[in-house]
């Protein structure tokens, strides 16, 4: 079974770097018929039951303290040592064991330093702002922000949600490139669960953001914890944003807190003096938007699917709200898709319901169709029960008269 990360790295080697075939499958250690399987895929591979485990499981642990110690080091040099652990197995799987790893401490260590080539990398990082919201009817909520920089020129995009998980980071970092304006080949992410699966060895991406890397071909550099400085040019906006921005500002909402800060990016960020850039923001975002990767088009699709069953008074719950549905339905499972801005309902491939989407805790969000509808059957039903006639004893004797019959 090919793994997201593979078709990821595939697709971006031989859409966005040009390589040929068998260069991809060198350098992955996989066959070149491997290598075109993936490209046929229009995406990213599902899920399917594990293969048996192999006589390199128990031994990935030292493999990658290795790596981790020498990045470089040679297979033969790696198998030599497995050796006098007890290790039974081939090198072949050793082999491609260690090309699929490499590449996350070499990576991590390429881009540590403190120049950069235009479009080469961009930093990405959550901000927790230290601010609240109104969300509507009297309440608020916590803000959370996902800031893109480009390092080379300092330029930077942030997208606001009200929580930082996986959902919530498909949206934001789609949003982040789009205010970018294109796609660098490397983007370092640290270790946050809202990117990369908690406690996997070795660390991998979640498959829906191993798959958003992949529509955008652009390589993730997952860095060690602990390492801040690994993405410093991120730490730095994020100061710099809590120093520069949010003073002495008040937001009526998401909506509002995003405005704002996109017009104040463009008026101000952009155009301020970076000593490192050694030019303004925004000239240096100019000419490094050239070198970046066109966005794919169509964009990818990061609404979320949830399935949703109704209450019986015509609701469905997601996240912490309850919307409507057409009256009828009490029972039914229904499908949702779920964005930032809406919430759709289908059945059956159907559309049924479109809501606005609500933050507001424990909120109800009620069309006026179907609370019309719903008052229309039950004024129905009470004039059904107020209409229900008193009949009279029936005299049966009658009939026995008809035919003769004395009782």
């Amino acid at each position: 079974m090919y793994q997201v990360q593979d078709w990821a790295e595939v697709h971006r080697l031989f859409f966005r770097e040009g390589w040929p075939k068998a260069k991809i499958a060198e350098k992955l250690g996989m066959s070149r018929n491997t290598v075109a399987r993936l490209l046929v895929l229009g995406g990213p591979p599902r899920y399917e039951r594990r293969q048996p485990g192999s006589k390199l499981d128990a031994h990935r642990g030292s493999v990658l303290r290795m790596l981790d110690e020498d990045a470089r080091v040679a297979a033969t040099v790696i198998l030599e040592r497995l050796r006098r652990d007890g290790y039974g197995g081939g090198i072949t799987i050793l082999k491609e064991y260690v090309a699929a790893v490499r590449p996350q401490f070499v990576g991590a260590r390429s881009f540590q330093r403190t120049t950069y080539l235009p479009g080469e990398i961009g930093h990405t990082d959550w901000w927790e702002l230290p601010v609240s919201v109104p969300v509507g009817k009297g309440a608020s909520r916590k803000v959370f922000g996902l800031v893109t920089t480009l390092p080379h020129s300092a330029a930077h995009a942030t997208v606001f949600t009200f929580s930082k998980g996986v959902a919530e980071f498909l949206p934001a970092f789609s949003g982040t490139l789009q205010r970018l304006g294109g796609v660098p080949k490397a983007v370092a992410v640290d270790r946050d669960t809202s990117i990369v699966v908690p406690h996997s060895r070795p660390v991998r991406l979640h498959p829906e953001v191993g798959a958003l890397f992949g529509a955008f071909r652009v390589r993730p550099v997952i860095l060690k914890p602990r390492r801040p400085e690994s993405k410093g040019q991120v730490e730095r906006t994020v100061g710099y944003l809590e120093g520069s921005f949010l003073p002495l500002r008040e937001f009526e909402g998401i909506e509002d807190l995003q405005a704002q800060h996109d017009h104040w990016t463009a008026e101000v960020a952009l155009c301020r003096y970076h000593r490192r850039v050694g030019a303004k923001v925004g000239d240096a975002w100019a000419v490094e938007r050239g070198f970046l990767a066109p966005l794919p088009d169509p964009l990818p699709d990061v609404d979320r699917r949830v399935e949703v069953r109704v209450t019986k008074d015509g609701f469905c719950r997601i996240a912490d709200a309850d919307y409507s549905v057409p009256p009828g339905l009490s029972g039914r499972r229904l499908q949702a898709r779920v964005s930032p801005a809406e919430v759709v309902i289908f059945s059956e491939g159907c559309e049924i319901a479109r809501h606005r989407r609500s933050f507001v805790p424990a909120d109800v969000i009620l069309d006026a169709r179907h609370a019309r509808a719903l008052r229309l059957a039950r004024e129905a039903e009470g004039r059904l029960r107020a209409a229900d006639p008193d009949l009279p004893e029936v005299d049966l004797t009658r009939y026995d008269s008809l035919v003769g019959v004395t009782p």
